[in-house]
């Protein structure tokens, strides 16, 4: 398969260079004969469903920073990165696999709409929509309109706010869901190793993401939240969304080296993460049956035991809980992008909230999601039945529908942090100890932007990249309404 391997901003330069040095010649002399020229879309789909999926997901660009910043896993060897100590060279890595990815669905995006392929074309946009929503959800501003315009000769994008890209967002998954539903034709293909080529899942996963991104600004722009969020859910015919576990969009690792599940992979050769104190701790107090699936027990004496996390120092690693083999012993194992569970609570938050839900009260989507996250996690019934009759009752309020949903949102490390950055939920979080970092009462707001793209593309990245303040702070998220942190 061929990999469309474009490398935007930070390598803009190096390509104009390039490029001003053709010869009439360029493309017989840079061919490999015994190389494909070319390759199918759908071949390009499995490509940046796999590549996307092993990249985010390994423990360099989840596990180390952003499960860690989000509350969930802390680190007992090698802890420098849930100190805030980054890896510059893992800040590189990230914008590249972004953008580098992002390039590719558009090659998909240009395949599709030459074969008049308006399903595929549909999924390009949700998977375009998705990752840029991943991408400003870490560095906040960042190349968005002329970010893929390297066909018309844009080497140096430049900028656009989160104000602007979150409501372009929404018109990309609303016209991509609107495709679907106005019947959309072609075949997406084998390449789609996300929902078996199924158009539905994929409609149902572009609603389910509307009201992702509708809830995340519903505290900075109300009127497009709410108007989403209505649109969706009183006419569900038109705009379906996830509606059981089997709608779960779970990337499934074939299992057998190098396709296995990355951290499982990780864990193969290293021992560097436990299980956080916030998440034990919470758990415990809720008496809440996923513990034992969340969590291995300590085998100094056989307790749930979380870790501080960014400590200061190295815990005895026998006394603290690794994570669950669910989540981690598991080759064929799976990376989450979405969960049913975590559409129940946007619901559940949207009624409360007293947006238009259809037929969703606050309290029946916030049982469903709690139900679906148990169920998920192979739960009992008997043991559903009484934590929603317990501790897991339905009180009426947001933070108990934050916190059960950061609970269900584990091992979606961004997701989890973004809820954190938007509601101080779970109240228990706190500023890693260890860091050198001084003056703030918050974890992280933000990535800092890789210092290539500050070389390459300076005159565009300045202006924001001056905004941060000690690489971590300094401008917090738009829909981050947040007061008194820093």
């Amino acid at each position: 398969m061929k990999k469309y391997i474009i490398r935007i901003s930070f390598l803009f330069l190096f390509t104009a260079i390039l490029l001003a040095g053709c010869t009439d010649r360029f493309e017989e002399i840079n061919t490999d004969p015994n190389r494909a020229k070319d390759a199918p879309a759908t071949n390009v789909l499995a490509y940046v469903l796999r590549y996307w999926t092993a990249t985010m997901h390994d423990p360099w660009n989840d596990m180390n920073e952003p499960s860690t910043y989000a509350g969930y896993l802390a680190k007992i060897q090698y802890i420098d990165e849930a100190r805030y100590t980054y890896r510059p060279g893992v800040v590189e890595n990230k914008w590249y696999y972004t953008y580098i990815t992002l390039n590719n669905v558009n090659e998909i995006i240009v395949k599709a709409e030459a074969e008049e392929n308006t399903n595929l074309l549909a999924v390009a946009r949700i998977m375009r929509a998705y990752i840029f929503q991943t991408a400003t959800d870490t560095w906040r501003d960042i190349p968005y309109t002329n970010a893929l315009k390297i066909r018309e000769g844009s080497l140096l994008p430049s900028y656009d706010t989160q104000d602007k890209i979150y409501p372009a967002l929404l018109t990309e998954l609303k016209a991509a869901a609107d495709a679907i539903a106005d019947g959309a034709t072609g075949s997406i293909g084998e390449g789609d190793i996300l929902f078996g080529g199924d158009a539905k899942k994929w409609q149902k996963f572009a609603n389910s993401l509307r009201l992702r991104l509708a809830m995340r600004i519903s505290a900075v722009d109300q009127a497009l939240a709410s108007s989403t969020v209505s649109e969706i859910l009183t006419n569900p015919t038109r705009y379906p969304i996830m509606a059981s576990n089997a709608d779960n969009a779970f990337f499934w690792w074939p299992g057998a080296s190098p396709y296995e599940e990355p951290w499982y992979a990780d864990y193969k050769g290293r021992d560097d993460h436990a299980v956080s104190d916030v998440l034990v701790n919470i758990l415990t107090e809720l008496g809440d049956p996923r513990i034992n699936v969340y969590a291995i027990p300590a085998t100094s004496d056989g307790k749930y035991r979380g870790y501080i996390i960014g400590a200061a120092t190295q815990p005895n690693l026998t006394t603290v809980s690794r994570i669950g083999a669910r989540f981690r012993l598991d080759p064929a194992g799976f990376s989450p992008y979405m969960r049913y569970a975590e559409v129940m609570f946007h619901i559940a938050e949207a009624a409360q909230k007293g947006f238009s839900t259809g037929s969703f009260t606050a309290e029946s989507a916030y049982n469903e999601g709690v139900k679906a996250s148990l169920l998920e996690n192979e739960i009992e019934q008997t043991d559903i039945t009484a934590y929603l009759a317990d501790k897991g009752k339905f009180n009426g309020t947001l933070d108990q529908i934050y916190l059960q949903e950061w609970i269900a949102m584990f091992k979606q490390g961004m997701e989890g942090w973004s809820l954190y950055r938007r509601t101080g939920i779970p109240k228990t979080h706190y500023v890693a100890p260890g860091t050198t970092y001084t003056g703030h009462n918050s974890p992280p707001f933000r990535y800092p932007y890789p210092q290539n793209e500050l070389t390459l593309n300076g005159g565009n990245a300045k202006p924001f990249a001056d905004e941060v303040v000690d690489d971590f702070w300094g401008k917090k998220m738009w829909w981050d309404t947040r007061t008194g942190v820093n």
